[in-house]
């Protein structure tokens, strides 16, 4: 069975939609139709580079376009549906915002595969694979709050080399290049300065399976607010690994998660000058990611601690 999801894209002769077909393989484009005239949003956040231009205005343009159509319905009525799990949620608003970024990628780079959520894998990866989280954060969509993301990530090689997170209800733009630095709106991200985990601010998050698997992060959780000012949780790991790049938060972690929810903010927090590992110090594996990423100095107080842990 196919089933079918529709988009649209908004520029300056008008509106364009764009209907994919979902299939065993991931998502096709199968037909656009232009409506109406309204006017285009543009947004700038990044700084020049030496990279492909055309990868990194794609990555903004789509992101930023997607933004904006989750911002315009956050708060509505939501069609919600789960995957294997009374607490993984989706949304029509997660298929409408990666359809119209699968689109602009397609449009762009036919020849490049992607990696999105909610498609899967569509087309073959080759040298460069797009990774998109179109909606990071869903659950808190859902329920109307303002805690939610898009995340668009360029692998080249089997290296991610470009990163775009985009919070439309802060207008917050973030963009990562390997060896290029990342940046907020245009301007440098740094980690923090933070010397000591009892002077810093982490945050975490928890697997879809926290109800039945004895692996939930709950004891890390414990340990780590007891040796920390505090601990968050806020709903949403790209953002979290956002706000370890600009300094807001000095650590997160968390157990499971997809390659969506930490190709972009990891290198975000690497081009800041912070440190990205598994939790047991090995590299970070996209295809099996748990994650450590902090502002580079905590980060063996952690691992030890959640080394502890793990031992008891």
């Amino acid at each position: 069975m196919r089933r079918i999801l529709t988009c649209c894209r908004f520029h300056a002769l008008g509106m364009t939609c764009v209907t994919l077909r979902k299939r065993s393989g991931g998502c096709q484009v199968e037909g656009a139709t232009a409506i109406g005239v309204l006017r285009p949003v543009v947004a700038v956040c990044y700084a020049r580079s030496s990279m492909n231009a055309s990868f990194r205005e794609v990555a903004v343009d789509a992101a930023t376009r997607a933004g904006a159509l989750l911002r315009a319905h956050l708060g509505g009525t939501r069609e919600v549906s789960y995957k294997g799990s009374p607490i993984n949620l989706v949304t029509e608003m997660d298929r409408r915002a990666e359809a119209l970024i699968v689109e602009a990628i397609q449009r762009h780079f036919p020849d490049h595969g992607i990696l999105a959520e909610e498609c899967g894998a569509i087309g073959d990866a080759g040298s460069h694979r797009w990774i998109v989280d179109p909606l990071d954060g869903t659950t808190n969509y859902a329920h109307g709050m303002p805690i939610y993301c898009v995340s668009i990530a360029l692998e080249i090689a089997g290296r991610v080399a470009l990163g775009v997170v985009y919070d439309p209800h802060r207008g917050e733009c973030f963009v990562a290049e390997r060896g290029r630095g990342a940046t907020i709106n245009g301007a440098p991200l740094r980690v923090s300065a933070t010397a000591t985990l009892a002077e810093s601010l982490l945050s975490t998050g928890y697997q879809y399976d926290i109800r039945s698997s004895s692996r939930n992060n709950l004891a890390e959780h414990a340990a780590l607010l007891l040796r920390s000012h505090s601990v968050r949780e806020i709903g949403s790991a790209v953002l979290n690994l956002a706000y370890v790049a600009a300094g807001r938060l000095e650590a997160f972690w968390e157990l499971s998660l997809g390659a969506w929810d930490v190709a972009a903010g990891a290198l975000l927090v690497e081009e800041a000058g912070g440190r990205v590992t598994s939790p047991d110090g090995a590299p970070l594996d996209l295809a099996a990611p748990s994650i450590v990423a902090s502002n580079g100095v905590i980060h063996d107080e952690i691992l030890k601690v959640l080394e502890e842990v793990r031992a008891r």
